[in-house]
């Protein structure tokens, strides 16, 4: 293929909240230029790309999907992609094989959170975005909007999608969702008072070409080109100025026929746009003329003549008006042209896009070469430089990225090969008596050319060219079996792939589990890691229901593991079966795979197995209190190792929210850090979930500002509620606090600290402290590397200095486990700080001969484990000490309801212990728009009995938005006479909701509960027996 031909190759996805009109835009694409795989009459009713049975039912759309098209000899690979949040992993999918995006908007319900989600994910991928304003239709014949209200209408989705779009330019935008919403509300009400002419630097433009006004279910849209083009002969006018003056507020002047702004016209209350004088009120006329009884149809024969339209007559005496109406625009103003006109005009080809999507997909990495990996480097910078020109030469080293693995039945396979002989598709590698499904890599080929029978390198996200023998298991040799044009359900076989194209893949299924990236060569860097919006929260348990059947169901897990991109497959501690998916919809349906295509069993699905943390409750008013812990205060619990030879004391903090969630969300990037794996380190932090930063900076000095900016926030807080003369004191607590990380955890990059023990403490009968190093604060640039080593002079006896390094890592080892199962029901712990001294006693001070050492080291084991053990129980008693709580993953929830359904609303959240954030009528409908927030733990069942209290009039969609302490204290007993008399005595208080999410914790994981047995329960115990 040929830079020309290539510069004819374009790769769109089709992005939008749920129930937008994506797939009934992608079937009018389809019906005009697939081919005739479609009739344009079944156009946005068969749902082409919805080819599953569950989309059918469902009536959404829970895959993405490709199909080529070809218009006015340009090649275009449309990827569909669902808009539901439990399947925004598919977003992600189809995001990473494309060049740009067509936003869908709703032009009635305008901007959700799906559409602050996705064109977030086109931010991230670098795609050049176009909008899309669907169901225009709806202003006219539901909202009944005269066209000057549809325009204001319309020009505010505009300013409000540009506004989230410029809000990821500054990188000032914020990651959780309510802010977002808060902020993009507060936009709207200062444009609402008054429209400014657009800034050059807003994204979408419909002057510029990029924004279209369409009716998907119909079948028309125009972009302002359109009707610039028909008034130019008629005013006078050149296209190009009247594409400029088409939106915005700029008039026509009848009289002097030149196009003029407010200023020049004299009375501006009656003046209309020139948006709504020669676009809208013709639309609106044409819809008038064709629906209503009393319409001018003479109209309808104008616009016919005008534009030679040539309809057959059985549609214009049609008896229904809608088909009358759809036969003349969808010939007036025909969607698929105007769709596909405006990808090919303003969205790039694969060179051009590949040249700035290049810092995305390969980041430059800065590596020290000291001349051994020379040969290796220069053929990586080479692969980059393809990579970045997508050179599709024959010599061209060939690239391409797997973003996900999906399976097919065998029976949908083509028959024939590409040359027309015949294939045996049953003879398939790695298992394939296991199922009938055939697993297809669907991919992107950025560089070279991909062709059957090829062999190429397969790379995982950790391969590092560089340490050569050491990444064996990150890389394997494998051979392509087929390769298939995606035509949606369909595959058509193909000898070989260009740069540029989207293709699925056959042959890799036993290489690849979700991604991967491949090269004909070892020395390439392996592409970005995609970013995924949500984690997969919801967990169950699986097991056949005949035991028989285990072996089935664990081949059927491993097939769906690989088959869909965001599930979890994981074994508990337990020994159970667990899988993880985004939510119920997404489980549903993998429940639904396991049974009828992967394990073909009977299934038992255990209730939702619930995430939680433990924390406590926070200090009192006084900041300074709370920082007690690094002053080595009075306030501590101690424990002793059963030798007696090592006492353990340990304080304990609460971490500011700030900080806690700044650890959480930048796990993946402190595990590279802390780990200090090179390879890794440039471009994890372009991965980041919910972070933004600036291209180039060096991960580490910008994690360690965003932790110093959390500090600074707390800083200022607390700085309010204290003396002038404390807050210096307070500020010098909290850089020392910086100073003093010795590790993360659990896993080593928790959201809780463990603190270096003050050396200036006091000591315990001549014993030894074990001081530990800030390893953490070492890595993230706060202390200089080996600025506290020189830690012997202390300690005399060479080998009682020994024994305390090797006793470090018990300490942080205990600490790890103490944080990863907190005492209330062995969950993780979350945001606390640990402050953990443990005083080592020398042999010669505790016992007077040897031998009862060793007679120690029999009766009570290792050492070591001693020490952990007594770390971990010290850690866990602290925080029962400090009064535990329970923290709550919290989904925020957006809901749409009518007026007259808001009472039955309210009473299922209200059962639901959700919080209610605000509520606001949408302008021009009648729909309520209430934010809230829904434990994770209350969702389950929650759509559905929504559905039913509200006549199914109501709908709403739940994204993860973060953790939540319960302000509740699970061991409450009444004290105050206040109490007594509220709650009763502490005989007969009954358990509080704290406590009742514990024990049923503590049930399902086999702990100790603390219950009363009735027995006998429905027979009267009396002292007459009469039986």
């Amino acid at each position: 293929m040929s830079d020309f031909d290539c510069r004819k190759v374009r790769n769109i996805c089709i992005l939008a909240h749920v129930d937008h009109g994506k797939t009934t835009l992608a079937d009018h694409l389809i019906a005009g230029y697939s081919g005739g795989l479609l009739h344009p009459k079944q156009a946005g009713r068969l749902r082409f790309m919805d080819y599953l049975d569950e989309e059918q039912r469902r009536a959404i759309t829970m895959k993405s999907s490709s199909i080529a098209l070809k218009y006015n000899d340009y090649s275009i690979n449309l990827i569909d992609s669902p808009g539901h949040m439990d399947f925004c992993c598919e977003v992600s999918t189809a995001a990473r094989l494309s060049d740009g995006a067509l936003i869908l908007v709703d032009a009635v319900e305008g901007v959700h959170i799906q559409t602050h989600a996705v064109l977030r994910q086109a931010w991230i991928e670098k795609l050049t975005p176009c909008l899309v304003l669907n169901k225009v239709d709806r202003l006219i014949t539901e909202l009944k909007l005269s066209p000057e209200e549809a325009y204001n209408r319309l020009q505010r989705i505009v300013h409000e999608v540009n506004g989230i779009v410029s809000g990821y330019k500054s990188e000032k935008y914020l990651s959780d969702v309510d802010s977002i919403l808060a902020a993009s509300a507060g936009e709207m009400g200062v444009e609402n008072q008054e429209f400014v002419d657009d800034d050059e630097e807003d994204t979408f433009q419909p002057q510029k070409g990029n924004v279209a006004f369409v009716c998907a279910l119909d079948g028309w849209g125009f972009c302002i080109s359109k009707f610039a083009d028909f008034y130019a002969s008629k005013l006078g006018a050149s296209a190009a100025a009247l594409q400029k003056a088409l939106w915005g507020p700029h008039y026509y002047n009848p009289k002097t026929k030149m196009i003029v702004g407010k200023k020049g016209i004299s009375n501006l209350s009656k003046a209309r746009t020139m948006f709504v004088q020669f676009v809208l009120e013709p639309l609106w006329n044409v819809y008038r003329a064709a629906l209503e009884s009393d319409g001018e149809k003479e109209l309808l024969e104008k616009v016919m003549k005008s534009f030679n339209l040539s309809i057959p007559s059985r549609e214009l005496q049609n008896k229904d008006p809608k088909v009358v109406l759809q036969a003349i625009m969808s010939r007036w103003l025909p969607l698929s042209d105007t769709i596909l006109s405006m990808v090919v005009k303003r969205m790039p080809g694969p060179i051009t896009a590949q040249s700035f999507r290049i810092s995305r997909l390969l980041p430059k990495r800065e590596v020290v070469d000291n001349g051994d990996n020379s040969d290796v480097l220069v053929e990586a910078e080479q692969i980059r430089k393809s990579v970045e020109a997508c050179d599709s030469g024959p010599e061209a080293p060939c690239v391409a990225f797997v973003s996900k693995m999906f399976a097919v039945p065998l029976k949908m396979l083509p028959q024939r090969g590409p040359n027309g002989e015949v294939v045996n598709n049953f003879m398939e590698e790695g298992g394939a008596g296991e199922s009938d499904e055939c697993f297809l890599a669907f991919a992107r080929v950025f560089s070279g050319v991909l062709y059957s029978g090829q062999r190429i390198f397969v790379l995982t996200a950790l391969y590092d060219p560089l340490r050569g023998e050491s990444m064996q298991k990150h890389v394997q040799e494998a051979e392509l079996e087929s390769l298939y044009l995606m035509m949606g359900q369909g595959l058509k076989p193909v000898a070989s792939v260009k740069a540029g194209n989207v293709v699925a893949i056959r042959g890799l299924g036993q290489y690849i589990l979700k991604s991967a990236t491949l090269s004909s060569t070892r020395n390439c860097w392996p592409l970005s890691s995609m970013v995924f919006q949500v984690a997969p929260t919801l967990r169950v348990a699986i097991e056949p229901s005949d035991p028989a059947d285990m072996g089935a169901l664990i081949r059927g897990l491993r097939l769906l593991n690989r088959a869909d991109p965001f599930v979890e497959v994981t074994v508990s501690a337990r020994g159970e079966q667990v899988l993880a998916a985004a939510g119920e919809v997404h489980l549903e349906r993998c429940i639904n795979d396991l049974k009828e295509r992967f394990a073909r069993v009977s299934l038992e699905v255990s209730p939702p197995l619930v995430s939680y943390k433990e924390t406590i409750e926070g200090e009192g008013s006084n900041p300074l209190e709370n920082l007690k812990v690094l002053t080595a205060s009075s306030d501590y619990i101690e424990k002793t190792t059963p030798n007696g030879r090592c006492v353990i004391r340990v304080h304990v903090m609460k971490l500011p929210p700030m900080l806690t969630k700044l650890l959480d969300e930048s796990a993946d990037l402190l595990g590279e850090i802390i780990e200090g794996k090179p390879g890794q380190r440039n471009q994890i932090l372009g991965t980041q979930r919910g972070k933004c930063t600036v291209e180039g900076d060096d991960p580490i000095e910008t994690l360690k500002k965003y932790i110093v900016n959390a500090v600074e926030s707390e800083i200022k807080t607390g700085s309010k509620e204290i003396d002038k003369e404390r807050i210096e004191k307070y500020r010098s607590l909290w850089h020392q606090f910086l100073h003093r990380i010795w590790a993360l955890g659990p896993r080593q990059v928790g959201p809780n600290i463990l603190l270096v023990p003050n050396s200036k403490g006091s000591k315990i009968n001549g014993s030894v402290l074990i001081r530990g190093s800030p390893n953490v604060s070492e890595r993230l640039g706060f202390v200089d590397v080996g600025r506290m080593k020189n830690r012997d002079e202390d300690i005399p006896d060479q080998s009682l200095y020994v024994e305390v390094e090797n006793l470090e890592s018990s300490v942080v080892s205990g600490f790890q486990l103490a944080t990863a199962a907190g005492p209330l029901c062995d969950e993780p712990m979350w945001g606390l700080a640990f402050l953990v001294e443990a005083y080592i006693v020398p042999l010669g001070v505790h016992s007077d001969e040897s031998e009862s050492s060793t007679q120690q080291l029999d009766q009570y084991g290792i050492f070591s484990g001693q020490v952990m053990a007594a770390v971990k129980d010290a850690c866990r008693a602290a925080v029962l000490q400090k009064k535990p709580w329970l923290v709550e993953a919290m989904y925020f929830c957006e809901l749409n309801t009518p007026t007259e359904y808001l009472g039955p609303m309210y009473a299922v959240l209200s059962r639901r212990r959700a919080r209610v954030l605000k509520e606001e009528m949408q302008e021009g409908s009648p729909l309520f728009s209430v934010h809230a927030y829904v434990p994770v733990a209350e969702s389950f069942g929650f759509a559905d009995e929504l559905r039913r209290w509200t006549s199914g009039a109501s709908s709403a969609l739940l994204v993860l938005s973060h953790w939540e302490a319960l302000s509740e204290d699970p061991f409450f007993v009444p004290k105050t006479e206040e109490e007594i008399e509220e709650f009763g005595d502490g005989s007969n208080v009954l358990p509080n909701t704290a406590r009742k999410l514990i024990d049923a914790v503590r049930r399902r994981k086999g702990l100790p509960v603390e219950e009363k047995v009735v027995q006998h329960a429905t027979k009267q115990r009396t002292l007459a027996r009469k039986v």
